[in-house]
């Protein structure tokens, strides 16, 4: 298969070699990333700067792209200008922080994969939480799997996988568990700091999750466990409509 892999950590990042890396071995991968990190820029687009592309050296004679722009100009600049045709998947990440809860709505990882699913494209986003021992390469192996078993199965159209793994060992982790995204809000806490002329400032901090309903990323997350969310890109509330169709809702 041809994939198109970015991320929203920078093209030199450990998690998107590890992916270009092992879904090498058996697919043809461009590389097309940030020229560096674009975390939490969500489904932004650039408008008012030039974005530039710069090709790079990936090693044995393989290039890649890095852009000046963020994840979803990475995806629209792969698919309308790069490519010469489609590609038949794109693979976001591996973003080291997971992206869960709420906190998917910021994630530029999760929002290359959905830029990914508006063009019709099996598009893939998978994180890693945040810790001492990251394990790249094992999650990189686990995607290959998963991008195989997309190829096989396929995706709805506007629908892409959103994955999230727990830190630590990979032959530690418990199992692998279908989600739904948690209403957990993780991204509420501030840390208040005084600059040197006694100004306060603030750094965004993160909270962890006290606890979910059990079929929530949140929770498997919490349970050691490997989370795999199927994410619509229509944000319609269809029953709300359904019920809005019996407003009577006269011309002003």
């Amino acid at each position: 298969m041809k994939i198109l892999l970015t991320n929203d950590d920078g093209y030199n990042a450990p998690g998107i070699m590890a992916l270009y890396e092992a879904l090498s071995a058996s697919h043809d991968v461009i590389l097309i990333a940030p020229d560096r990190e674009k975390s939490a820029v969500g489904h932004a687009i650039t408008l008012n700067a030039p974005v530039r592309i710069d090709t790079i050296d990936l090693g044995e004679g393989k290039k890649g792209f890095a852009v000046a722009g963020t994840p979803a100009d990475c995806i629209k600049l792969g698919l309308f200008e790069l490519f010469t045709s489609p590609p038949d998947l794109v693979v976001s990440g591996i973003n080291p922080g997971c992206n869960i809860g709420i906190d998917i709505n910021y994630s530029g990882t999760a929002s290359a994969a959905r830029e990914g699913a508006l063009n019709g494209l099996p598009s893939l986003a998978v994180s890693i939480k945040s810790g001492e021992n990251m394990d790249f390469s094992s999650m990189a192996r686990f995607t290959v799997d998963m991008v195989n078993r997309v190829k096989t199965n396929g995706l709805p159209r506007g629908t892409f996988l959103n994955i999230n793994a727990p830190n630590g060992p990979f032959k530690e982790i418990s199992g692998v568990k279908i989600t739904r995204q948690a209403q957990s809000n993780l991204s509420t806490r501030f840390e208040k700091r005084f600059d040197p002329k006694t100004r306060p400032y603030f750094w965004y901090g993160s909270t962890e999750p006290a606890g979910d309903k059990p079929d929530t990323d949140v929770y498997a997350l919490s349970q050691n466990c490997i989370s795999i969310t199927p994410i619509q890109c229509d944000a319609t509330d269809h029953e709300t409509r359904a019920e809005l169709e019996n407003f009577k809702m006269p011309l002003v």
